[in-house]
């Protein structure tokens, strides 16, 4: 039977009084009988409006039909016939601004859950199947991948679908780019990334750690030397930005990047952690994305007794997702909306011993089309915190730009691509994900890693074509 209930299953989540001081997973997925139940809430229309809001183009109809009907590692097969991080995407992926927008049964009530059904059928399978993926029989190319993150490990999952011998070189010690230095455990279990890429791993695909791409090689370098014959950029957006106020260069003022990389990635969370973080009282944090609720979630995880986000528009403005946003209401993080730092204040040893701001009105609209944050005249004020976190945005690292000799930038340091098959200005190099567009999101930059991989491979196909026609032509009638 059909459920004609307007309202999704809720997802099961810790208490916020419990999870605000551990890292364990805030949601806790969904059970066989809820997501059988959600399941039956689709309607599968014949024309698939949500699968238009995807960028992996993932048959949503389909693996939710699997699930209502109990075949649940059929709705992993289909799932990673065009996803290489099903578990991921079900975490962290946009959903209600992406395919459940899209759902028809929106229009009358809550979407489908699709997100939350994606992740239960990937946690399904890692839990109950113990399968390797078939490795397809290679084809003699080789490709190089810079970097492990979203697109560069959506790219080479799909090229070695198609029997490409694929390397992925990675900056770190631990693949998985922003999976695994970005975004909070909490949020996101290490393990689930790791076990994601070890599924590319028994597909073939090679993962080659701390190696920097533009220091210990250069682009030119792989392909001249290594016989790559094409090349996939998808070094992330790592560089962060700061405000320009006085006082960042202060003790206790750090990058969200930073931040996040030392909690996450250097489990700076654990007692003895050899990168640790400061152990703050009162913490601001500047910006309104996913990144400034992930960096005020772990400062109220590491000890901290009160953490501001501090944003300059209103909460109309928040580019947050709504259920991060939530998240971190219920978790106690304070919200000062129209508030904008000025300066960073120091105390009597360097440190961090407050912060000046200014309180914002909204003008006419920005370029951004949201409307311009103006300072209020007269109403400057001070926050009394001992640390300041700056989540503001990140751009790409111009490590590789600087040593590629004729790879178009933008002003910014974006590289240079087309947006449908990532294609720059040099033959054989394609790039995609944050080191094309600026921090986005991780399914956004899987989309890109997807049509670069086919572009490569038609690129690569139409060369072995033409070399296979020079061939014929030099024979002698």
């Amino acid at each position: 039977m059909p459920n004609m209930s307007n309202k999704k299953n809720e997802m099961p989540t810790q208490d916020p009084k419990a999870r605000s001081r551990n890292f364990s997973e805030v949601a806790q997925g969904y059970t066989q009988e809820q997501a059988m139940d959600e399941a039956k809430r689709c309607l599968h229309c014949k024309n698939k409006p949500c699968m238009g809001g995807c960028p992996v183009q993932i048959d949503i109809p389909a693996f939710i039909r699997e699930i209502a009907e109990g075949q649940f590692e059929r709705a992993y097969e289909i799932l990673s016939e065009s996803s290489s991080l099903p578990a991921v995407c079900g975490r962290v992926c946009p959903q209600e601004s992406q395919c459940e927008q899209r759902c028809v049964r929106g229009r009358k009530g809550e979407p489908v859950a699709i997100g939350r059904l994606e992740r239960f059928a990937a946690d399904w399978h890692n839990a109950n199947s113990s399968a390797k993926p078939k490795k397809p029989l290679p084809n003699g190319h080789k490709v190089a991948v810079i970097g492990a993150g979203p697109s560069g490990l959506t790219c080479a999952g799909d090229l070695a679908k198609m029997g490409y011998d694929v390397t992925v070189f990675e900056a770190l010690h631990l693949a998985g780019g922003v999976l695994s230095y970005g975004i909070p455990e909490f949020r996101l279990p290490k393990a689930i990334v790791q076990k994601e890429i070890q599924t590319l791993v028994d597909l073939g695909v090679k993962v080659e750690t701390d190696m920097v791409i533009g220091k210990i090689l250069s682009v030119d370098e792989l392909m001249k030397e290594y016989g790559f014959e094409a090349v996939f950029i998808g070094s992330g957006a790592g560089l962060p930005r700061f405000m320009g106020i006085p006082g960042e260069n202060l003790k206790g003022v750090y990058s969200a990047n930073e931040f996040l990389t030392r909690v996450n990635l250097m489990k700076a969370y654990k007692e003895g952690a050899a990168t640790p973080v400061l152990k703050a009282k009162k913490v601001a944090v500047a910006g309104g994305g996913n990144v400034a609720m992930d960096a005020a979630r772990c400062a109220k995880r590491l000890g901290a007794e009160e953490v501001s986000i501090v944003y300059r528009r209103s909460a109309k403005e928040l580019p947050a997702r709504a259920e991060e946003v939530e998240h971190a209401r219920e978790e106690g993080i304070v919200f000062r909306f129209l508030t904008n730092p000025v300066e960073v204040l120091p105390d009597e040893n360097g440190f961090v011993g407050g912060m000046k701001c200014v309180e914002m009105v909204l003008g006419e609209p920005d370029e951004s089309g949201r409307r311009r944050p103006v300072v209020k005249e007269g109403s400057e004020f001070r926050m009394d915190v001992d640390c300041v976190i700056i989540a503001i945005g990140t751009s790409p690292n111009p490590l590789i730009k600087s040593t590629t000799q004729g790879l178009e930038t933008q002003k910014w340091g974006g590289i240079v691509a087309d947006e449908e098959t990532g294609s720059t200005s040099l033959p054989g190099v394609y790039a995609g994900g944050d080191a094309v567009t600026g921090a986005a999101t991780v399914i956004l930059a899987m989309g890109a890693g997807k049509k670069a991989a086919k572009a490569i491979h038609e690129y690569l196909a139409g060369k072995a074509e033409s070399k296979a026609a020079d061939s014929l032509s030099h024979i002698p009638c």
